[in-house]
């Protein structure tokens, strides 16, 4: 009978310990697939990562922003997607129940702004293994460059441009103002041509 009971406890401590060692494995593979969904903006594979709400941070400029996931797909990642964006996994750990990622992004927006690719620290926090919040930490985001390119450019597109109203457009992330933006980029780099 002792026999019977030792070998069942040790069952139990060794289900035990595979299933609390499976969740930090879990979450990576969570955080994994959400960077190829990013990196391929694709709405269907990220669909399944996110939950019902997600917020987004970034403590350092005190912004936060709080989607529906249908926001997130339907007009967040569709604002990416126009400006054609590769998104790059550097480092990926576990900390504290949430998924620290060092990640690489460059595309046309970031490339005219900054001249290189943009690179940041996210925090992935998730609930019930789905993704409810990501913090980022910007590791070399160049302000100074960032923001006279960015003014230049909505300077002289209201001078040329004015019926693209791109100082509007310039922070409006759906489809539609995304459209606008790379359009504002492409006649101001092409305008020497």
């Amino acid at each position: 009978m002792n026999r019977i009971l030792i070998i069942t406890v040790v069952f139990l401590i060794g289900l035990l310990s595979f299933k609390n060692s499976e969740k930090p494995l879990d979450k990576l593979q969570i955080a994994e697939k959400y960077f190829v969904a990013l990196d391929e903006s694709n709405s269907t594979k990220m669909e399944e990562l996110l939950a019902d709400s997600l917020i987004t941070r970034v403590p350092k400029y005190e912004y936060e922003v709080r989607y529906s996931k249908s926001d997130y797909l339907k007009k967040w990642l569709k604002w990416d997607s126009i400006f054609d964006p590769t998104y790059e996994v550097l480092e990926m750990n576990v900390e504290n129940e949430s998924v620290k990622v060092k990640v690489s992004k460059s595309d046309e927006r970031i490339f005219f702004f900054m001249q290189k690719p943009f690179i940041t620290n996210e925090i992935l926090k998730f609930k019930e293994d789905k993704i409810i919040a990501i913090e980022t930490e910007y590791i070399n985001f160049d302000e100074v460059t960032w923001e006279k390119n960015r003014t230049e450019l909505i300077n002289w597109t209201t001078k040329n441009y004015p019926e693209l109203n791109l100082g509007h457009f310039i922070n409006v992330q759906t489809e539609y103002g995304g459209k606008k933006f790379l359009k504002a980029i492409k006649l101001y780099i092409n305008k020497n041509k």
